[in-house]
C-alpha cells in the first residue's frame, strides 16, 4: 500500500540517522522556543540564546520561506525599528500519531501547534498484530488525503506509542495466551515504515503521553514532574529539566510496575488496584456492560456506586505512589491524566490529594498534585510528538528562561 505523497527512500524504522534533513541545533532551538512561547522576535529569541541577531535573523528568514514561520503584526511604540513577532506555522508541518492499547487503537494527524486534524478508531477486545497494522496503514492513508498536495510533503513522520510486552498482559486482557504471541514475531514498527515511507519512530504509551503534555499541555509550567495517565493499565512518565526522561531501556515511569501490599500480606502491582482494567472487571461481576469505559469519555455516571469505590481504591494508592516518586525525585508537580471522563479525573485527583495528607509526609516536600490537559487523546497525541521533536524540536531547560526577564 503506497501512501500519496510519502518518500520511501527515508523510510527509518524506529527512528536514528536518515537521508531527510535533520534540523541543526540552533534551528531547533529558536523552533522551540517559538513554540513554548507562542510568539517571539528576532531580538527575544538573540536575548534567550545569547545568539547574535545576525545569526537569528538568518535562521528566521530561512524558516520564514521554508514555511515553518509567520512573521506577525510589526510591534510599535518603542525606540528603533518595530519589533516583529515570529509564530508557528500551523501549516507547517504535519505528524501522524497512532496510539496502540489493550481496548483500542487510535490513530491522528496534527499540524505543527498539535491540533487534531484527523481521528479515527478502532476498538477490540484483544489487540491482534495483523488487524492494527491494517487498520494503521488504512489510517495512514486517510490522514495523507485529508492534506493537500503540498502539505503531505510537510508530514514528519509516524509515532507509534504502544506498551512494550504486550504478550505479557493476555491474563488480563481475558485471552488465549497463544493469541498474543505474534506480537513476539513482528517487528511493528518497520512493517509500517516498509508500507507507508514515512519514518516511524516507537515509543512505550505512558511516556509518550507524558510528552504530549509536555509539549502541548500544562507540562512547559514545571521543571519536573511525574506524569500519571491512567488507561485500561496505569502507566507513567518522568520530565526532569523540561526534558521527558525515558530511561536506559524505555521503560522510565513505569509506575505501574510498582509493588503493592495486599491486604492478605502478599505483593501484587500498582497495574492492579490503579487501572480501568480493575474497573471493567468489577462492572462485569455486577453484570453490566463495561464497553462505555472505551467508548466514550463522556459520562459514566451509570457506573455508580461502583465508580466511587474504585476512585477511592485508586486515589489510596495514588497517594503512596507519589509519596514514593518524590522520596526518590523531589518533583515539583505530578500530572494525572487518562482515558477518563474530566470530571472522574477531578475527582480522583481530590482523593488522591486528600490520602496524602493522611500520610507521613516528613522528610519529601509535598509536589502540587494537578490535571493534565491533553486528556484521552494523549497517548495518540504523545506519538505524533516523537517526529516532530525527531526533526524539528528539542527538550532543553535553556527553553524554560522566562522572556519576562529579559526585560
Amino acid at each position: 500500500m503506497k501512501i500519496p505523497g510519502s518518500q520511501t527512500n527515508s523510510v527509518v524504522p524506529q527512528g536514528g540517522a536518515n537521508q531527510v534533513r535533520v534540523r541543526a541545533y540552533n534551528e531547533r532551538l529558536v523552533l522551540s522556543l517559538v513554540r513554548l512561547h507562542e510568539k517571539l522576535s528576532k531580538s527575544e529569541i538573540a536575548k534567550l540564546t545569547s545568539l547574535s541577531t545576525q545569526t537569528v535573523t538568518v535562521i528566521m528568514r530561512a524558516m520564514e520561506e521554508e514555511g515553518l514561520l509567520l512573521k506577525g503584526t510589526p510591534q510599535r511604540g518603542k525606540v528603533g525599528q518595530p519589533s516583529v513577532p515570529m509564530s508557528l506555522n500551523p501549516v507547517g508541518v504535519f505528524s501522524i500519531g497512532l496510539k496502540i492499547g489493550r481496548r483500542s487503537a487510535e490513530l491522528v494527524l496534527i499540524d505543527f501547534l498539535g491540533t487534531v486534524r484527523m481521528r479515527i478508531q478502532q476498538h477490540y477486545q484483544c489487540p491482534l498484530p495483523s488487524p492494527v497494522l491494517d487498520f494503521t496503514l488504512k489510517g495512514i492513508v486517510q490522514a495523507t488525503e485529508t492534506l493537500e498536495e503540498d502539505q503531505r510533503k510537510r508530514i514528519a513522520g509516524v509515532g507509534i506509542a504502544m506498551p512494550f510486552e504486550l504478550w505479557n498482559w493476555v491474563e488480563k486482557l481475558g485471552v488465549e495466551s497463544n493469541e498474543m504471541d505474534d506480537w513476539l514475531n513482528i517487528d511493528f514498527a518497520s512493517e509500517v515504515a516498509n508500507h507507508c515511507g514515512y519514518p516511524v519512530y516507537v515509543q512505550n504509551d505512558a511516556t509518550s503521553a507524558c510528552r504530549a503534555e509536555l509539549t502541548f499541555g500544562d507540562g512547559a509550567k514545571y521543571h519536573d514532574f511525574l506524569y500519571i495517565y491512567i488507561g485500561m493499565f496505569i502507566g507513567g512518565g518522568v520530565v526532569l529539566n523540561q526534558t521527558v526522561q525515558a530511561g536506559r531501556t524505555g521503560y522510565a515511569g513505569a509506575i505501574g510496575a510498582m509493588p503493592v501490599k495486599n491486604k492478605d500480606g502478599t505483593i501484587s502491582q500498582l497495574i492492579d488496584h490503579a487501572s480501568l482494567f480493575e474497573l471493567e472487571k468489577t462492572l462485569a461481576q455486577h453484570r453490566i456492560d463495561p464497553a462505555r469505559l472505551w467508548q466514550s469519555t463522556e459520562n459514566w455516571n451509570a457506573f455508580e456506586p461502583l465508580l466511587s469505590h474504585w476512585i477511592a481504591s485508586t486515589a489510596q494508592h495514588l497517594a503512596a505512589t507519589i509519596v514514593s516518586g518524590c522520596s526518590f525525585l523531589d518533583f515539583e508537580a505530578v500530572i494525572i491524566d487518562g482515558s477518563l471522563p474530566v470530571e472522574v479525573k477531578t475527582r480522583i485527583i481530590q482523593a488522591t490529594v486528600s490520602e496524602m495528607q493522611k500520610l507521613d509526609l516528613r522528610g519529601i516536600i509535598t509536589p502540587q498534585v494537578c490535571s493534565g490537559v491533553v486528556g484521552p487523546d494523549a497517548r495518540a497525541i504523545g506519538g505524533a510528538c516523537l517526529p516532530l521533536h525527531a526533526r524539528y524540536l528539542m527538550d532543553r531547560n535553556v527553553l524554560f528562561k522566562d522572556v519576562g526577564s529579559m526585560n
